[in-house]
């Protein structure tokens, strides 16, 4: 017959930081169990002796080989999530437009390529204001392909200084990018009404 009383008090009566890392950790709580002088009570006679020792051999190794399972288990897992991870890399992330005139629709495009090992999807593109609309590619981009993304300023009634930015929230590495457009826009010249001379009469 084996006794676990002996082990089980002196884990109560223990540190409890000690009590704590004994009972996370299945590796040390076995051989704590099977080692720990004078709290593993074998109460053997002569015919079960060897029987009793079996028994606790193979409880040992029995727990001992689940835990191992278990990591193992749980490592698989965190490899085979870090491994599936697509990447949004970014042939560039700002554009300037230079000097150009009051209402001119000013358009770049902005080309970028899944670098990673998974689908990427683009949630969502938003500009910073009305005046830039955006658009973008829609279906997932596979591993190594490429998407773009588009945005159109419309200078109309803005002349002087401009800086624009675009969030771009996607399922790739990061998971947002951030996208800047700058430029300057010539205030249009007025326009003159023609004068029109009454004839003489």
């Amino acid at each position: 017959m084996i006794s676990v009383r002996g082990p089980l008090r002196s884990l109560k009566s223990a540190n409890p930081i000690t009590t704590k890392r004994i009972i996370e950790s299945p590796f040390i709580l076995a051989f704590y169990l099977f080692l720990s002088h004078g709290t593993l009570i074998l109460t053997l006679n002569k015919k079960t002796k060897m029987r009793n020792l079996i028994l606790l051999s193979a409880f040992v190794f029995g727990f001992t080989a689940t835990s191992i399972a278990q990591v193992e288990t749980t490592n698989e897992k965190i490899t085979l999530s870090s491994e599936a991870q697509a990447k949004m890399t970014l042939e560039k992330n700002e554009h300037d437009f230079g000097t150009i005139e009051e209402g001119t629709q000013a358009t770049v495009t902005f080309t970028f390529k899944n670098t990673g090992n998974a689908p990427l999807v683009l949630n969502s593109v938003k500009a910073s204001c009305g005046c830039t609309t955006p658009k973008w590619t829609k279906e997932p981009v596979a591993p190594g392909k490429e998407g773009v993304i588009t945005a159109t300023f419309n200078s109309s009634g803005r002349p002087g200084n401009f800086t624009k930015t675009i969030t771009v929230t996607h399922s790739g590495e990061g998971g947002t990018e951030f996208l800047t457009i700058r430029g300057n826009v010539n205030k249009a010249a007025p326009v003159v009404a023609p004068t029109v001379v009454a004839p003489e009469q």
